[in-house]
């Protein structure tokens, strides 16, 4: 009996072992398979951020009211959708020519709300210079970079990995102010007055694919929130490039958020010889900057610091 009973452990031992065994098998194949269809991590990537900027200068000067204009906003609308973003537009008017800010927000996401904005409209007079004065900026730094940079951001955030829902803002009717009585940034002071909740933080992108980068604190931006960024630029060895050190106080697309009370940073490189002039170019832009300030933006929402 006592053999009997040796010979049945064994057998049981044995279906237990051909069981455990059948049980990896299929975990390790359904590990495998997984893995093999989940998306990898995409890095944000500067050239295809500088082929939007090549893309939205191909349209002409985005002056309000133009044939430019529209395509751009029809340009910034599929862009997003092919990225799987959900969008909407807040249409306004202001004194008799329609505007548009675009608000794209991320599937996924948890905690409150951020907000990451640009303004992609382009401004209608070159008046910081003397030789064409009445010509339209091109606006490839002032503009397109920012734009340029959401974007890809589109395209590279991993919804799993935010901290917070993300929209991402394109602010209308910013770059005209001071001409024929209108004023700056009408479009984010639009948005800003209609939000019905608000956003744990803003954060505003403008010039700053300038190629000698350089990205001081400004003095009306939030410098806590400011302190985060430049630090997570630093961490990336960007530091040469975002300096931690105030210089320049902006009145920017930021500004209508701030007087809300909103913690808000305005990341601007200010310090740009061709600006609201016809020097304002695509050459003058440079794909490493873009990427520079994309990759900090994505570490800061995805929380990698």
């Amino acid at each position: 009996m006592e053999g009997a009973s040796r010979v049945s452990r064994r057998k049981f031992l044995l279906i237990v072992y051909l069981a455990l065994l059948l049980l990896a098998l299929i975990v390790g194949a359904w590990l495998l398979l997984r893995s093999a269809s989940t998306p990898k991590q995409t890095p944000f990537d500067g050239g295809r951020a500088y082929d939007h900027v090549l893309a939205q200068m191909a349209f002409g000067p985005r002056v309000m009211g133009s044939e430019a204009h529209r395509k751009t906003v029809d340009y910034i609308l599929d862009q997003l959708r092919q990225a799987g973003w959900a969008t909407d537009t807040q249409d306004f008017t202001y004194k008799g020519v329609a505007s548009t800010n675009i608000i794209a927000r991320a599937a996924l996401g948890r905690g409150p709300g951020v907000i990451v904005g640009a303004h992609y409209d382009s401004r209608r007079r070159a008046d910081q210079e003397s030789a064409q004065p009445a010509a339209p900026v091109p606006g490839a730094n002032d503009g397109a970079s920012g734009v340029a940079v959401l974007l890809e951001l589109a395209r590279t955030l991993d919804a799993s990995k935010l901290q917070n829902e993300v929209w991402l803002a394109f602010f209308d009717a910013e770059d005209d102010g001071g001409l024929e009585g209108w004023d700056w940034i009408v479009g984010s002071t639009y948005m800003a007055r209609t939000l019905e909740v608000n956003p744990a933080y803003v954060v505003v992108l403008d010039m700053i694919g300038d190629a000698d980068q350089q990205i001081f604190f400004d003095y009306n931006s939030d410098p806590k929130l400011s302190a985060q960024i430049w630090s997570i630029a630093g961490g990336l060895g960007y530091g040469q490039q975002f300096v931690p050190l105030p210089k320049y106080s902006m009145l920017d697309d930021h500004t209508p958020f701030a007087a809300r009370g909103i913690p808000a940073v305005d990341i601007i490189d200010f310090d740009y010889p061709y600006w609201h002039t016809t020097g304002d170019t695509a050459d003058k832009v440079s794909p490493a900057s873009l990427e520079r300030v994309g990759r900090t933006i994505q570490a800061l929402l995805e929380n990698e610091q």
